[in-house]
């Protein structure tokens, strides 16, 4: 039986619903979930104006693609526990009666051999239809989920979001006027995220010399972006911005902040300089695996993946001097949103 509605609601069912409720229809409540090799994350959200209201979430670190570098298949283990974060978001949106969802998988599922037969699966097990999408399509979700953090002022911006199978890179005309959308110049998506890069090495016991092969290995796959489109030209003329949609750059936000606990009200919206990054990122490969178990921003659940995410980082930031990196809790599941907000 399906436990959670996932197409939008026919006109026999709106008729009823304003039958039931006085003749005034029932909100829409819509549903944003992003499969990703890392996590599962689901928003549950009503519109508010001209945007949305966020009514529900839930994320879990499932680690669905562990190990697909080196068997290029899911493991049993993996699609066992990601089964049972759906099944929570399965009870979320059937709870909150959401109208309308959109769920989406991403770089684990763009790899594994078996990932029809698990999505399969998950369909039947929890009534959830996910699709696998294309990286320019993540990519694109990404942009429009952290648009309002983009500065009008600076004609261009790299947008990164490292994820746990792959980094997507997005390099963007922003325009002055808010009311035009910022222009996909080219993207490019990287085979490394802070499970596939962790998977090649150790991610506990991360040495110097390991975290600058890291670093090394990111800078060669981008060198070709850079000499399609000169961006470090564009940062010398002061015309480029950057955005950071991601775990790791979230995270390091909020051990530069000195939080004690994660507070996306403190992290979303906010900046790093450079060196900022770099001190946190070199303060975590100096503190050791305990220690990074131990810190209330990381847990254990990202000690071991959280070095890989740093050394993406610091080749992008190396590569590209901006300077200075906004910091986004958004990305995906809100651009999924509005795409759901824009078509009701």
């Amino acid at each position: 039986m399906e436990r959670a509605a996932t197409a939008p609601i026919d006109a026999e069912t709106k008729a009823l619903s304003r039958a039931v409720s006085g003749g005034y229809p029932l909100r829409e409540t819509y549903a944003a979930l992003d499969l990703g090799t890392n996590n599962c994350r689901l928003l549950v959200a009503r519109r508010a104006g001209r945007g949305f209201r966020v009514i529900d979430a839930f994320s879990r670190i499932v680690r669905l693609g562990e190990g697909i570098g080196q068997s290029g298949r899911l493991s049993q283990a993996a699609m066992d526990r990601t089964l049972a974060a759906l099944a929570v978001c399965a009870d979320k949106m059937a709870r909150r009666n959401v109208t309308q969802s959109r769920a989406v998988a991403t770089e684990a599922c763009r790899r594994a051999e078996n990932c029809e037969e698990f999505l399969e699966r998950v369909r039947v097990e929890t009534g959830i239809p996910i699709e696998t999408i294309a990286s320019n399509e993540e990519a694109r979700l990404v942009v429009v989920g952290c648009e309002p953090l983009l500065d009008r002022g600076t004609p261009f911006a790299v947008v990164l979001d490292i994820g746990g199978g792959s980094t997507e890179l997005v390099w963007l005309s922003v325009p002055r006027d808010p009311q035009q959308a910022p222009q996909v110049l080219d993207f490019v998506s990287l085979p490394y995220g802070v499970v596939t890069l962790s998977d090649g090495y150790d991610g506990r016991a991360v040495t110097e010399q390991i975290y600058g092969t890291m670093v090394a290995d990111v800078r060669s796959a981008l060198a070709p972006f850079e000499q399609a489109h000169a961006i470090a030209r564009r940062i010398e003329a002061g015309e480029v911005q950057m955005l950071g949609s991601s775990g790791t750059v979230t995270t390091l936000a909020a051990i530069h902040l000195e939080l004690p606990r994660y507070n996306r009200v403190a992290v979303d919206g906010s900046s790093l300089s450079f060196a900022e990054v770099e001190a946190v990122s070199r303060g975590l490969l100096a503190m050791g695996y305990a220690a990074r178990v131990a810190h209330p921003c990381i847990g254990a659940e990202r000690a071991d993946l959280v070095l890989a995410g740093c050394a993406i980082l610091e080749a992008i930031c190396t590569l590209w001097p901006v300077g200075r990196v906004r910091v986004a809790d958004r990305g995906l599941r809100e651009g999924i949103l509005q795409g759901l907000l824009a078509g009701s």
